[in-house]
């Protein structure tokens, strides 16, 4: 028999992502009686976006994180960080296991493949692969971008979210603003600029198709940076996968949660 858990739940959602938004949204919506505990690993978020109490700042790795664990008394981790997050996934399911708190990674699906894309595992990878003088549009953020500063012959476009407190560290064009809604818009952009290749990460998401909608029109080779393995033991690929296991318990293998 399957048993709807709410009251005296202490839940910790680590953020980052559209779906950690709405899930704790949805949490705050079916699940009232629960304590939700919202962490935000950076500053580019803003707090008022997330239901539930919001935390800012790391956990000072796996110990630290147990210990806020045993110490919130929390009974659910869900860790719906960036799929490329490597570290936080890894110290979130180390401390889970350690404290004996049930554990859920909710893990997007990736883009699926197109025609136009060169898959490379790395970004230094990425950036070996970019032909002399290239103009990439580097859709990574500024703290992923080290890796190209050794080619010189670029003349890189960045895209960031907000105005960057310390300059790239190469000369670059920088386009302040998320990205853009429409595949015309992105094309446009492409376009502005001159555009030669887009380089990103495979992050998956409604967010970003747009931009390799608008590199496929234009013929624009796309260099896709594999997203790395999760060893978690239980994964969720949608909102209502994770939203369920809160609900019914963690045997629930019901909308796509998986171990």
């Amino acid at each position: 028999m399957i048993v709807m858990h709410n009251a005296s739940q202490t839940l910790l959602l680590i953020a980052g992502t559209s779906e950690a938004r709405a899930l704790s949204e949805a949490i705050a919506r079916d699940m009232p009686k629960a304590r939700l505990i919202v962490s935000l690993l950076g500053a580019t978020e803003k707090p008022a976006a997330y239901a539930g109490s919001v935390r800012t700042g790391g956990f000072g790795g796996v110990a630290g994180l147990a210990d806020f664990l045993r110490a919130e008394n929390v009974t659910h981790l869900v860790d719906a960080a960036h799929p490329f997050a490597t570290g936080m996934h890894r110290n979130a399911a180390a401390a889970a296991a350690s404290t004996g708190v049930p554990y859920l990674a909710v893990v997007r699906p990736e883009w699926p493949a197109r025609p136009n894309w060169h898959e490379v595992d790395c970004l230094r990878a990425a950036s070996t692969a970019l032909p002399h003088g290239a103009r990439p549009f580097l859709a990574l953020g500024q703290r992923h971008l080290a890796p190209f500063r050794h080619r010189a012959d670029l003349r890189p476009v960045l895209r960031m979210a907000q105005a960057p407190q310390t300059p790239p560290p190469f000369p670059a064009e920088i386009v302040i603003g998320p990205p853009l809604r429409t595949a015309n818009e992105e094309q446009a952009l492409f376009r502005r600029y001159g555009v030669t290749h887009l380089v990103c990460r495979n992050s998956g998401g409604q967010a970003g198709i747009a931009k390799l909608d608008a590199a496929e029109t234009l013929g624009l080779p796309v260099l896709m940076i594999r997203r790395p393995a999760m060893a978690s033991p239980a994964q969720a690929d949608s909102l209502q996968a994770a939203l369920d296991w809160l609900l019914f318990g963690e045997d629930s293998n019901d909308g796509g949660v998986g171990r």
